[in-house]
């Protein structure tokens, strides 16, 4: 194998390779198919264009192309001239991928599912570093630059998974580089030829010598040191080797987000809501016969992007917190309680979850941190895996009565000032003002629009809907009225803003299981985000418009009751339906429910998907893909015979040959010509397509013989006893009067002698001969073959003049001529 050929081949392999930290990011392999595929074209691209002596900025072009023709084929869609050129709609969906790939950054969960953004990305990405590692490894002779689009693709799981990732995908990302460096050292030995000791025995090339056997002792040695250092320095054991080996939390490899106590919740949510396992999260008990839902965090920041969560600020956590801001607890009916909580390894934050109102901590560090403002607990350094704690709090009851007595803030209160703040959109704004209209109090206006996300309007539960805050979020959920617990609380909390109502949006967990001994274990199932509407007097007051049909393990309240429930139930409120999580996607028939075991507990969501996996699709489109490129030289010969007229049926005679309709080739010299030229056209063409015939059918054609000469072979050697015989000797009279005589014979029965000799060759032809004739017919081959010689022929001789010219005009501008 010729090295150049060999180096490119393990250039692709070391690309593959060095992929492997990708599989970090994604649950599925998907992307692995068709980021492989991608550097497989990437290397046929660049073999292809070597093995045609194309110089570098050939191969640079050729990968390139391959490139654009495997992102067209799996990611244009049908936007593309035979799926697989693409057009300008084809850029604008490459445009459109990227965008949603910006989106599903932002609101995916790692490990995320094949997002077709994503994908596109990943796709892209390894192509493109196939692409670069070719072009250093093999087109320049640097293997050692091509780490660096490598280490690239380490460093996509390094910047996402904030503490550590498993050491495993660098070392097969890096076996890749090394094998890559030992093809190019092994290459550049062979070069000089055979090596010999100093006694004269041989040296295998692979057989190391005591230079490079040194070498190897010092780079083993060093690898170790690496290791070792940031063990051996406090400040440094943090990190990889810190979480080496640890539990899989929200960062799956490590223990998670920790930091400033600022996370994504709004991502965090939704990517625990759409993971097919259960994990547990958090063990609480409590003597409050009647909790309502775990807080662990709000989002109260709001813009044209969505809603968001501002920096906490607190104090300390203690055995005396302050009270939470605006609850008068003395107004309303309040009960005290207390929680013993236990974190798992899966919940991994800088937050930790506490019903609302705390009003004592015990059990944390100095490290967590209380904000009455936003009643969080929070940690700037640390994060709340496997942390056990226990806390008082006060739950507060409402009346539909009570709240209707409060009173409309002034527009210079903080909250009133801070809180309903809201982007202007002309869809909600209409709908908003709809609903309120005739409402004389804030409560009744806040139901009015709590009341309208109901079954008897449209709205579904479905966790396959797109996820987003944004004010075009927000309208396309009220126009598709389908979505998760995240969107009815933004929406909600946006219509509220909307109605100059302080709102914002909770996350926590919805009341779980039954509970086991006095304790109920919460799941990723019962992650749920619901609304926070400010009363003056009453402070934050929970509404929560998800369908409580869907959120299992819900807790519908006398402010907030079920808007759904049969009108017999009592003030409204009704139980859950079932422990576990806030809901599941629709299935045929009706909602779906988390199913529960004969223990009580919940199974997990069953999750039905009508859709064909991803690589049916994907090997479906290559089958088809290879079927085209197989029927394409095919499709050509067909063409370019109709091309010279050699199938116009009208030119047919009604019999066979000539002798059949009386006129034979003498008849046909003698035979006037009006139209010379047209004439001549039709005889060289009928005489191209004899020739292409008997290249197809495997007969020896000699360019340098006279038509006659070639006809009498043919009739030799392919019709001894043929009818065809005397059609032969017409195409080359017709073909010799063509290039020599004054003359040319007449056109009118050439197409027929064309036909006849095709039959009659064909039919001494075996029938592996026809069929490749038919399908794989070499003369296209051939002339395909030829035409790309000569083209890269072309380019290399202008290219070999523009470099004389540049060496003629900027040699004397060297330096090193300059310094003489």
């Amino acid at each position: 194998m010729n090295s150049r050929r060999h180096l490119g081949l393990v250039a692709g392999a070391a690309t593959v390779l060095a992929s492997a930290p990708i599989s970090q990011i994604f649950a599925g392999w998907s992307w692995l198919f068709e980021g492989g595929l991608m550097v497989a074209m990437v290397t046929g691209a660049a073999l292809g264009a070597r093995s045609l002596r194309g110089r570098l900025w050939a191969q640079l072009l050729a990968m390139l192309a391959a490139l654009l023709i495997g992102l067209t084929w799996l990611f244009g869609e049908d936007t593309a001239i035979g799926g697989l050129i693409p057009t300008p709609d084809t850029f604008a969906q490459f445009g459109r991928l990227f965008a949603l790939a910006g989106e599903e950054v932002q609101k995916s969960y790692v490990p995320v599912p094949d997002l077709d953004g994503l994908l596109f990305v990943s796709a892209l990405g390894m192509g493109a570093v196939a692409i670069l590692v070719d072009l250093c490894a093999v087109g320049l002779r640097r293997p050692a630059l091509a780490g660096l689009p490598m280490l690239a693709i380490y460093s996509v799981p390094v910047a996402v998974y904030v503490d550590s990732v498993t050491p495993i995908p660098f070392i097969v990302g890096s076996t890749g580089f090394l094998w890559l460096l030992v093809s190019d050292n092994v290459d550049r030995v062979r070069r000089f030829g055979r090596r010999f000791t100093g006694e004269g025995r041989g040296v295998d090339v692979w057989e190391p010598s005591p230079l490079a056997s040194a070498g190897r002792r010092l780079a083993v040695v060093g690898v170790l040191a690496a290791v070792a250092l940031p063990l051996a320095v406090p400040a440094m054991s943090a990190g990889f080797l810190g979480d080496f080996g640890s539990g899989d939390g929200l960062g799956q490899a490590g223990k998670g987000p920790r930091g400033n106590g600022r996370v994504d919740l709004f991502a965090e949510l939704s990517g625990r809501l759409k993971q097919a396992g259960v994990q547990d999260m958090v063990k609480v008990t409590t003597n409050d016969p009647d909790p309502f839902y775990m807080r662990f965090g709000v989002a109260d920041q709001i813009s044209g992007g969505g809603f968001a969560s501002h920096q906490p600020t607190g104090q300390p956590v203690s055995d005396n917190l302050p009270d939470p801001a605006g609850l008068d607890l003395s107004a309303v009916r309040s009960q005290a309680a207390t929680a013993r909580v236990v974190i798992t390894e899966n919940f991994a934050m800088p937050l930790l979850p506490v019903y609302s109102a705390p009003t004592s901590v015990r059990g944390l560090d100095a490290a967590w941190s209380y904000d009455p403002s936003l009643q969080i607990v929070y940690s700037q350094r640390a994060n709340s895996a496997e942390l056990s704690y226990e806390f008082d709090y006060v739950r507060a009851e409402f009346t539909p009565d009570q709240l209707r007595t409060a009173p409309t803030m002034a527009a210079s209160d903080a909250n009133q000032r801070e809180y309903s703040r809201v982007p202007e959109v002309a869809q909600v704004r209409t709908l908003v003002d709809k609903l309120v209209e005739g409402k004389t109090n804030n409560y009744d206006r806040v139901r009015a629009l709590y009341d309208h996300f109901s079954a008897k309007n449209g709205f579904k539960y479905d966790v396959a809907a797109p996820a987003g805050t944004s004010g075009a979020a927000i309208a396309d959920f009220l126009n598709n009225k389908r979505g998760f617990c995240e969107q009815y609380a933004a929406a909600l909390a946006w219509m509220v803003r909307t109605a100059n109502i302080p709102a914002r949006v909770a996350f926590g967990f919805t009341l779980g299981g039954s509970a086991d001994n006095g304790t109920r274990t919460l799941t990723n199932r019962n992650l749920h985000a619901w609304t926070e509407v400010y009363f003056s007097g009453f402070g934050w007051v929970p509404f929560d418009a998800t369908p409580s049909t869907y959120v299992v393990g819900s807790a519908p309240t006398a402010w907030a009751p079920d808007v759904d429930a049969p009108e017999t139930a009592p003030g409204g409120v009704r139980p859950s339906l079932s422990p576990g999580a806030s809901g599941g996607p629709e299935g045929p028939g009706g909602p779906s429910r988390d199913p529960i075991d004969p223990d009580g507990g919940v199974i997990g969501p069953i999750l039905i998907d009508d859709e064909l996996p991803t690589w049916v699709w994907v090997v479906s489109g290559g089958v088809v893909l290879l079927l085209a490129l197989l029927i394409t030289p095919a499709l050509r010969r067909t063409m370019l015979r109709r091309r010279r007229g050699m199938r116009t049926a009208a030119a047919a005679p009604s019999g066979g040959g000539f002798a059949e309709v009386g006129v034979s080739a003498a008849d046909l010299t003698m035979t006037v010509v009006e139209d010379t030229d047209a004439a001549r056209r039709q005889a060289h063409a009928a005489w191209d397509e004899l020739i292409d015939t008997m290249i197809d059918h495997r007969l020896v054609v000699d360019p340098a013989e006279t038509p006659r000469t070639t006809v009498e072979r043919l009739i030799k050697t392919a019709l001894p006893a043929s009818a065809a015989v005397e059609q032969a000797r017409l195409l080359g009279m017709a073909e010799e009067r063509a290039r020599y005589a004054p003359v040319p014979l007449s056109a009118e029965r050439l197409t027929p002698a064309v036909r006849a000799v095709r039959q009659a060759i064909a039919g001494e032809a075996d029938r592996g001969v026809r069929l490749t004739a038919l399908l794989m017919p070499p003369s296209v081959l051939l002339r395909w073959r030829n035409a790309a010689y000569a083209g890269f022929t072309a380019l290399s001789v202008r290219m070999s003049r523009l470099s004389g010219i540049g060496k003629r005009v900027l040699g004397p501008l060297r330096p090193g001529r300059l310094l003489r």
